[in-house]
Order: structure tokens, then C-alpha cells, then sequence
């Protein structure tokens, strides 16, 4: 659960949230509602899983107490924007109760066709783009809207007056960020509080071992504001789940490829130490990544995007096995946090 020290008439103070990590669900951010730790991301959906099996993944997250599935409006590219959320609406319109057990998440933002409005944080996208994704999703209401990214060009007066339409239409229940900047995320809160409104209710960022930057602003400021903190690509893209190993085997699918593939040569030597201490305490690498991000106090939930039933597994079980302190200890050493020798973010990443 989580729990609040500060006072409830001045907001919390920083650090005042705190993720108590012994539950499957716990609250987002400030907010009543309850989300498991591991979320179903959808982004593989559509290319590297089809219908059928994310179908039957969505089915097993779900038997597993998994409530949080995200996706996002342009998802699905590789067959056509909007793709994946078809076919999540497709899975939900098999029964109708499952529209109940999930807490169901997308994004906007990104273009969406080649138009000069077709893109972006306008209120005229916004609400078009919303109606959209509930045609696509098959649903009334998105429980989590968030940006995809922010948009400079729009105020946030702008933003906030879209937002508050839709949540007064039932059309949207919370609202969220990706991607954003620390003082992105307190302009975005200082608007909302000058509108009387909720504000953000999360944050979605790349955070994991190699990735670490997002400590020195954005989880302080996520903290200070009691936004929810939801980590995607826990694994770096496949780095951190053995990806030596594979690249050995020929297992490997992402990592083998393009900048991922560059991004193993530049961080080879880590990775072999890494690799070689999981081997050491007997867990798989993925696992130790996975765990060292869920266990990280800031961290509400990580978005992962398994293949298999089997890779959703791996991230509860990393739920469930925490690292020790030494463990922790060597991790820090092989990966050091940003400005105790930590590297800048990755390019490929952003």
C-alpha cells in the first residue's frame, strides 16, 4: 500500500509516498486506485504476438491477479496504427466482465495519420484521439489517459481543459504522463491544482540497471507531487534479460538487432560481469532485473512486454524474491547511479 506522511492540506512532501512491495496491488500514486506491480505492456502485440496468443496472454495475466494492461493509440504500427488496440477490444467484447477486472491504460500523443492535427496535445486531438481509442478498445471509459510524450507547443491550459472534458464525459477516469521531464511533471501539476483538478495520477519512464537517470529528477519530483511512478522496459530492451547468453544460443529476438545490437557491444563488458554474478546466485538475469526495478521504493508498477505466459511469470516471480542487500550492493557497483560514475541515457532508448 502505500502511505502518505504528509499533511493532506499542503500536499505531499518529498519523499512522503512510500511502495510497500508485499502486495500484488497497491495505489497509484495519490489516488484510491489499485493496480498490480507487473503490468501487461501491449507493444509486442501486433508483430511479435498474435492475436491469438496475446489473446490467451491477456487471459493468463488476468488468472494471475494482473490487472494493468497498457497500450497505446499508434501501437500495432506494423500492420496499421491503432492495430493493438483492436485487438484488445476484441478480446474484451469476448465477456463483458472482464471490462471489470482489468484497469485498462492507453496514450496519446503520437501521430496518428499525416495531417497537421493529427498528432500531438491539442484539444482538438485529444478528444479525437480519445473517441478513437474507445471506438478501437470497444469500451466507454479508458481508466488511465496518459501523454505519450509532452508537447511544447501546446499550454497546459489547453491540455488540462481537454482532460477535464473528457473525465466529465465518463470518457476518461484518471490522467497520466510518459516520458516527461521533472519540472515537466510539477508545470503539469501547478496547472491542474490553478484548474481545481486531480492532475497526473502516474508517470510512465524507462527505468532499469543500465538506464538509471531518471533518479536524479523525475522520481524526486514523481514523489514530491504523489504521482505513481510506472517503469517501461525494465530490461533496457532485452539487456538485462541474459542477452550474451542468447546472442550465444541464437536465441536473442530484439537485442540482435539495429541500435539494440550496438548497445550490447557498448556495455559488453558489464553485461558479462552481470551475467556471470546472476550465475553466481543462481537467478536468471531477467529475474535479477526485474526485481532490482520492482523493489526500488519510487517504483509503483513495471510495464513488461512478454512473449509468452512464461515471461509474465518471471516478472511475479521477481515480484516475490527480492535481492539482498549484498546482492543490491554489487549491483550498484556494476551499474553506479547517475553521478557516481553512471552513463548518460542510452540514445537508443529515447
Amino acid at each position: 500500500m502505500y502511505i502518505f506522511n504528509g499533511s493532506p492540506d499542503v500536499g505531499p512532501a518529498p519523499g512522503a509516498w512510500e511502495v510497500r512491495v508485499s502486495s500484488l496491488h497497491v495505489r497509484l500514486g495519490r489516488t484510491g486506485l489499485r493496480v498490480s506491480r507487473v503490468a501487461i505492456g501491449t507493444v509486442n502485440f501486433g508483430g511479435r504476438v498474435d492475436e491469438a496468443d496475446a489473446h490467451r496472454l491477456l487471459d493468463h495475466a488476468v488468472a494471475q491477479g494482473v490487472n494493468l494492461v497498457d497500450t497505446a493509440d499508434i501501437y500495432g504500427w506494423r500492420v496499421h496504427r491503432g492495430w493493438t488496440e483492436e485487438m484488445i477490444g476484441r478480446w474484451l467484447a469476448k465477456d463483458p466482465a472482464r471490462r471489470d477486472e482489468v484497469v485498462l491504460a492507453t496514450k496519446v500523443g503520437n501521430p496518428m495519420g499525416d495531417g497537421p492535427n493529427a498528432r500531438g496535445l491539442s484539444a482538438r486531438h485529444v478528444v479525437a484521439a480519445c473517441e478513437a481509442s474507445l471506438r478501437r478498445l470497444q469500451t466507454d471509459t479508458i481508466d488511465l489517459y496518459q501523454m505519450h510524450h509532452v508537447d511544447r507547443e501546446v499550454g497546459w491550459d489547453e491540455v488540462w481543459q481537454a482532460m477535464e472534458q473528457l473525465v466529465r464525459q465518463g470518457k476518461v477516469r484518471y490522467v497520466g504522463s510518459s516520458n516527461f521531464a521533472g519540472w515537466d511533471l510539477v508545470a503539469a501539476q501547478e496547472a491542474a491544482r490553478r484548474r481545481r483538478l486531480l492532475g497526473l495520477a502516474s508517470e510512465q519512464c524507462v527505468y532499469n540497471l543500465v538506464s538509471r537517470y531518471v533518479e536524479l529528477e523525475v522520481l524526486p519530483a514523481a514523489a514530491a507531487e504523489g504521482i505513481g511512478v510506472l517503469v517501461w522496459s525494465p530490461l533496457h530492451g532485452g539487456l538485462l534479460g541474459g542477452v550474451l547468453r542468447k546472442l550465444a544460443d541464437g536465441t536473442a529476438v530484439k537485442s540482435a538487432q539495429g541500435r539494440a545490437a550496438e548497445a550490447v557491444e557498448r556495455h559488453r563488458a558489464t553485461l558479462t560481469a552481470y551475467e556471470r554474478f546472476c550465475a553466481e546466485i543462481g537467478r536468471d538475469p531477467a529475474e535479477v532485473g526485474m526485481s532490482w526495478v520492482l523493489h526500488r521504493p519510487a517504483v509503483t508498477a513495471a510495464v513488461v512486454g512478454p512473449r509468452t505466459p512464461e515471461h509474465l511469470d518471471g516478472a511475479l516471480r521477481a515480484l516475490r524474491r527480492p535481492l539482498s542487500a549484498a546482492e543490491l550492493a554489487r549491483l550498484d557497483e556494476l551499474f553506479p547511479p547517475p553521478g557516481r560514475g553512471g552513463p548518460a541515457p542510452d540514445a537508443w532508448m529515447s
